[in-house]
């Protein structure tokens, strides 16, 4: 039986020469490990009362928008900065070589609301902890954080986790 690692296709030196990267496009591909993935990732959200999805751009919200729809609630995006209409934060983070930036509608959630983060893959958290950051601004309670794929040697899940997250990821890849 197939795992949800096994849908995803590696590609070496991309973008840059000594990278590994994880391409989780054939696992969207694929109506069974599509269907492998969020099934697994709903029944890991069981029991956490969920109000709302927040997806991280842009394979979170393939991921984010199909367990909402799952678990019967809203969904949000949390965007790139320039991305949104209308009334937004933002929350600035590092990369390797800068600083990004990520935004949220202002009315998107609720002050108690409790929030489920999801993105595709967890690299150094830095993505993820600017998401988490822009829910709290708002009154949301973050739940737990979930992905796909998880590269431990970079430290992202134990940076969310010393924030006090629940995380949760379907496969782990050595490397970086």
């Amino acid at each position: 039986m197939k795992t949800v690692k096994d849908y995803i296709r590696t590609i070496p030196n991309f973008p840059h020469e000594g990278i590994m990267f994880r391409d989780v496009t054939t696992l969207f591909g694929d109506g069974a490990g599509f269907s492998l993935a969020v099934d697994q990732m709903v029944e890991a959200a069981q029991g956490r009362d969920i109000d709302k999805v927040a997806g991280l751009e842009a394979r979170g919200f393939i991921l984010g928008g199909a367990i909402a729809h799952r678990l019967g609630c809203g969904f949000v995006p949390i965007r790139k900065a320039g991305k949104l209409p209308g009334s937004k934060i933002s929350e600035a983070y590092l990369l390797e070589y800068g600083e990004a930036v990520v935004e949220i509608h202002e009315d998107a959630i609720e002050p108690g609301e409790r929030v489920l983060l999801v993105d595709d893959l967890l690299a150094t958290g830095g993505t993820a902890e600017a998401g988490i950051r822009l829910i709290e601004r708002l009154g949301g309670q973050v739940v737990g954080c979930s992905f796909a794929v998880d590269l431990p040697e970079l430290g992202g899940a134990a940076r969310l986790r010393a924030m006090g997250m629940d995380v949760d990821m379907l496969c782990a890849f050595d490397g970086a």
